[in-house]
């Protein structure tokens, strides 16, 4: 064993200890999805590691399926009503709207115990959890899942700021660099299309100014003017990139991985499938948890993948499978594997990855841009489109694809974007950016990193409250 791992297994044997006073006891309160579970439970284990007591409160579905080792967090689950299964959407659209009872009762639990909760780190979609904590007497950290720029974009939005006539082609925010409409999020972009979820995105800003601090899973150096925008209208804290330790400073050793997947996962035969291919030879493909391709889309994919002539590990969930082209699996055998769901942090860490095509989802963002993994950048919907402009215009790591008729990427475009980027003039220079990347964001949570830094202190204003 380590020193570093005896020291680490040493401190969480004492956390298991019922009968002490901890500095301080935060809730974390997440969204009850993975995408927005997975980087705030990567907080609290930071901040557990440092000695708090940290408690996540969520829906007993997602509860269940959390691993993160004896004595390092507690959890509590939420009733829900859906023990086996994912939340409906009609109840988490409530519980966006109000899950006030639930949390009071969770907090109220905890008053006159040894370590009653001092502060609430509650995901950004929920607004109303800082009244709770305001109320309670407890700190608020709003904690925001997005990027700076998106962030920076709902808020003119929510403001009024941020006006799209017919006739724009570009549009300026303070903070960002020139957009086209085809950047901007898809709640904005269109939001007849998304009317209910635009609401419950610019609520995010409805009373932020009376939190404590403001969470961001983003690194300085990465939205230097836009973290700079936001400290200018709130306590804002830059705390990421949100990656399991062993991925970045390596500091907490048993921290290889999230500790939560809803997908009963398997991950052996990707590894072992990678294993068998050379270095940077692999394109990746995976489009998230959410996204679902049409299948004109699907074809057109696959084809730009087998004229590509890379090999390439393509994850497409059961519930996608059927609109595979006929024999297409058959037929690329010797190239490809494609599977139901792989581990994908470890994917993306293996020496045979040399490309990810990606939605570009920002928890996927970040994690190719702190692996040093190019992309190629084929945006869905949400914050999506915003991050791809980013990857290929701003930080230098990707191409964005091209869209086709009736928003269909077209095959030969895709295939010319996965061989640019793995073999050509552009792809050496995104290659380099790609490294440079890495090297920041290992850097913002190694000692006396920016995101670090940011993490000590509120750890320290918390135990001196």
């Amino acid at each position: 064993m380590t020193q570093a791992l005896y020291l680490e297994e040493t401190l969480f044997k004492e956390m298991e200890k019922k009968d002490i006073a901890y500095g301080a006891h935060v809730l974390v309160f997440p969204l009850p999805v993975q995408g927005h579970i997975n980087p705030m439970l990567q907080f609290a284990k930071r901040l557990a590691f440092k000695g708090l007591k940290v408690t996540i409160a969520t829906t007993i579905y997602p509860a269940k399926s959390l691993h993160i080792g004896t004595g390092l967090l507690e959890i509590e689950p939420l009733s829900d009503g859906q023990e086996g299964a994912a939340m409906p959407r009609e109840k988490l659209l409530g519980l966006l709207t109000d899950g006030s009872g639930t949390l009071t009762r969770l907090i109220q639990k905890q008053e006159g115990s040894l370590n009653p909760f001092s502060c609430l780190v509650y995901d950004s979609i929920f607004p109303w959890a800082l009244n709770i904590a305001k109320q309670l007497g407890l700190c608020g950290a709003s904690f925001f899942t997005q990027s700076c720029a998106i962030s920076a974009i709902y808020y003119h939005v929510n403001q009024g700021k941020l006006d799209l006539p017919p006739s724009a082609t570009i549009i300026s925010i303070p903070g960002l660099p020139q957009l086209r409409i085809s950047d901007l999020p898809s709640f904005v972009s269109a939001p007849e299309s998304y009317p209910s979820t635009l609401v419950f995105v610019l609520r995010q800003f409805c009373n932020l100014e009376k939190a404590d601090w403001v969470l961001v899973n983003s690194l300085d150096k990465l939205e230097d003017e836009e973290v700079r925008w936001m400290e200018g209208l709130w306590p804002v804290k830059t705390i990421g990139p949100t990656l399991p330790s062993m991925y970045l400073d390596k500091v907490m050793v048993s921290d290889n991985d999230y500790g939560i997947n809803l997908s009963n996962p398997n991950g052996e035969p990707c590894q072992k499938w990678l294993d068998t291919r050379p270095t940077a030879s692999v394109v990746y493909v995976s489009f998230g948890s959410v996204a679902n391709l049409k299948a004109d889309q699907m074809e057109e994919l696959a084809w730009g993948l087998k004229e590509s002539n890379k090999n390439f590990l393509w994850v497409v969930r059961a519930s996608e499978q059927s609109k595979l082209p006929k024999n297409f699996v058959e037929e690329t055998i010797e190239k490809g594997l494609v599977v139901t769901w792989c581990p994908q942090l470890e994917v993306l860490a293996h020496s045979a990855v040399g490309c990810f095509v990606t939605h570009c989802g920002w928890n996927s963002t970040l994690e190719a841009l702190s692996l040093g993994v190019p992309m190629v950048a084929v945006p869905q919907w949400t914050d999506q489109p915003t991050n791809a402009k980013y990857v290929e215009d701003i930080w230098g790591v990707g191409l964005r694809v091209k869209v086709g008729e009736n928003g269909v990427v077209r095959r030969e475009e895709m295939e010319n974007c996965i061989i640019e980027v793995m073999e050509g003039v552009r792809g050496k220079e995104i290659k380099k950016n790609a490294g440079k990347w890495m090297e920041f964001a290992k850097e913002a949570l190694a000692e006396d990193g920016s995101s670090i830094k940011n993490i000590d202190d509120f750890v320290a204003k918390l135990i001196n409250k």
